[in-house]
């Protein structure tokens, strides 16, 4: 599947999943591809283990490049604010995570405009706060995505294998044209045969019947 579908499907994932105020949660993991020029959604969910608790929660992104050492904050969102804090993301990074509570279950944000230098690892940290009967209970969730951005789509495998059914299917036909020919051409040669072997034998009769003629005349 390509880079753009594929994020559409996750896309339609979390807005049904932040929706569905009852709905049970499923953590799905973000897609991996990215296409330059095209915007990508990075993937984060963290499901609470009991749905009746009620909580807050903060999300982070951290990025750290490819082949580097460091890692950056890169962005921050605390209901209902969210906040890019590095200056390579500046108006590319937008949340798609939960909205219209504190009660944060979908971290997920939106890079507008891939690039290349967008290649690394990021990682979605989630700090929970559990409002318990007995006292907050706070909790820490991190999950990573390992970003690798295309310079074009690939074909979709659906595409792929389309293509290659044409291919079969055009010399599947070539191949049946084929042999419906060269059993056109056996049949009229056979029936050719046969009517050559029957006007042989008209002919052979013809020429019986004339001699059986010739024989009965008696010459006086």
């Amino acid at each position: 599947m390509s880079p753009d579908i594929s994020s559409l499907w996750a896309l339609c994932l979390i807005l049904m999943l932040s929706g569905w105020c009852d709905a049970s949660c499923a953590e799905v993991d973000s897609m991996t591809e990215a296409v330059v020029g095209k915007e990508f959604l990075l993937g984060c969910i963290s499901c609470k283990k009991r749905e009746e608790v009620s909580g807050a929660a903060t999300v982070d992104w951290h990025f750290k490049p490819a082949g580097g050492n460091d890692s950056f904050h890169i962005f921050h969102y605390e209901y209902p604010r969210s906040t890019i804090l590095h200056e390579d993301f500046n108006s590319r990074l937008e949340w798609r995570g939960t909205k219209g509570t504190e009660d944060l279950q979908i971290g997920a944000i939106a890079n507008l405009n891939v690039t290349f230098d967008d290649v690394g690892t990021y990682t979605c940290t989630f700090e929970r706060t559990l409002f318990l009967p007995l006292g907050d209970e706070h909790v820490t969730i991190k999950k990573t995505v390992e970003l690798i951005v295309l310079a074009e789509e690939k074909p979709e495998l659906t595409a792929v294998i389309s293509e290659i059914m044409m291919y079969v299917t055009i010399v599947g036909l070539q191949l049946w044209l084929i042999a419906v020919l060269v059993y056109c051409y056996k049949k009229i040669s056979a029936e050719n045969e046969a009517r050559e072997a029957r006007k042989a034998l008209r002919e052979k009769n013809k020429l019986i019947d004339s001699k059986d003629t010739c024989d009965g005349v008696h010459l006086e």
